[in-house]
């Protein structure tokens, strides 16, 4: 057997329970078409008037701006814990990165991005 061997049948094993998945779920699933399967999904609560509403860009603005801080953490943590061990090269390197998000944030505040209106 050579070397190519397993990884060919890792691979047919692998697509079999993709497409083993997906023709699984093609056979057992409903066919009947409900009313219910159109309308809105409110969290049980009937609609009034049009569910088709636009909503306004700012609300969008506070969703990347809260992944942008949110991101800002994520590297911020494991660089807090190995703080010690990884020398002023990785504290300068952070504080570019802090100054980045920082210009950021004050390009936001100075657009009005974070003015609720």
């Amino acid at each position: 057997m050579s070397d190519w061997a397993g990884v060919l049948i890792f691979l047919a094993v692998a697509v079999a329970f993709g497409a083993g998945g997906i023709v699984t779920s093609f056979i057992i699933h409903p066919r009947s078409i409900a009313n219910q399967k159109f309308e809105a999904y409110e969290c049980g609560v009937p609609t009034i008037g049009t569910t088709w509403v636009r909503f306004r860009t700012s609300y969008f603005l506070y969703a990347l701006m809260f992944v942008i801080f949110d991101v800002e953490t994520i590297y911020l943590f494991p660089w807090a814990i190995k703080y010690q061990s990884l020398g002023l090269f990785a504290f300068i390197e952070m504080m570019i990165f802090l100054f980045i998000l920082i210009v950021g944030l004050w390009y936001a505040w100075k657009e009005g991005a974070l003015e609720w209106k």
